[in-house]
């Protein structure tokens, strides 16, 4: 074997490279059953602990309170999609004459694929990035080492409450998420591009599928428990001071969104499969 490393270092490098990324793999794995494990402690031992990550998370501390914190944030974010929706559906509707299914857009891509991926993508780069960064500074600063000298199980107390207040937050969030993507796809079409009311709202029930948006809500869930594992398991290994616990962000964020769009890839085929499930509900 050291014959063959000093024969062929490039070689050497690459096995290493390849067996430390199935290590890393192995690694994010054991944590995050750990921290789905803590979660019954995270209910019972730590709700005070719990509470206090859901107020901050909904609403943000300090400066970023007085503008609802996340809660604005996905809203604007949905809101601009939302629009989005009613530019790009209603001027291609149009040019084919059918532009009168406007409604049926809103009610197809903003449950289905909109509104969870905006919502998702807004966590990742607001509760998520804030727990990541959390965790990091924590880390570097040996609280966390000094949580386990005290006896506290340290994956519990801050990784498992952090997923069950992202959790718990995400779903009043998806809820204001969906309703102004509902919105600014009705405001758009109705009062910019001057379609009647009455039409659009035909359509919109006609097509919205109550199932669908209980779906919806599910991979929302789904969702956010994925983000804030990733979240975690990268603020809880940082390493190399500040810019380290930039880095950390940087890389969790960029997961978490890989993340975030294969959980929506994976629940629509689960949910919708090949039919695509398109059925009047009028």
């Amino acid at each position: 074997m050291t014959v063959a490393g000093a024969t062929y270092p490039r070689l050497r490098r690459r096995l290493r490279a390849f067996a430390e990324g199935w290590n890393d793999i192995g690694v994010q794995g054991q944590f995050y059953a750990q921290t789905l494990r803590g979660l019954a402690d995270a209910v019972t031992r730590y709700r005070g602990e719990v509470l206090r990550l859901i107020a901050q998370m909904g609403l943000g501390v300090g400066a970023l309170a007085i503008i609802g914190g996340t809660v604005v944030i996905i809203g604007f974010l949905t809101l601009s999609a939302g629009s989005l929706i009613a530019i790009q559906a209603y001027s291609q509707l149009q040019d084919i004459g059918i532009e009168a299914l406007a409604g049926f857009t809103s009610a197809f891509l903003n449950v289905r694929l909109v509104g969870p991926l905006v919502a998702g993508i807004g966590l990742a780069a607001t509760i998520g990035a804030g727990a990541t960064a959390q965790l990091g500074a924590m880390r570097i600063s040996e609280e966390i080492d000094a949580l386990e000298v005290m006896g506290i199980r340290a994956v519990a107390y801050l990784s498992s409450t952090r997923v069950l207040a992202g959790t718990i937050v995400v779903i009043p969030l998806y809820c204001v998420a969906v309703i102004m993507a509902f919105v600014a796809t009705r405001v758009g079409t109705t009062a910019i591009y001057g379609q009647s009311t009455g039409v659009y709202d035909h359509y919109f029930n006609s097509f919205l599928n109550p199932v669908d948006v209980i779906y919806s809500f599910v991979q929302a869930v789904f969702m956010a428990v994925v983000v804030m594992l990733v979240h975690t398991f990268y603020g809880f290994n940082a390493a190399g001071g500040p810019a380290g616990v930039g880095e950390a962000v940087g890389r969790a964020v960029r997961t978490s969104m890989i993340a975030a769009v294969f959980v929506t890839l994976f629940v629509s085929l689960a949910v919708y499969g090949q039919s695509g499930n398109l059925n009047l509900s009028g």
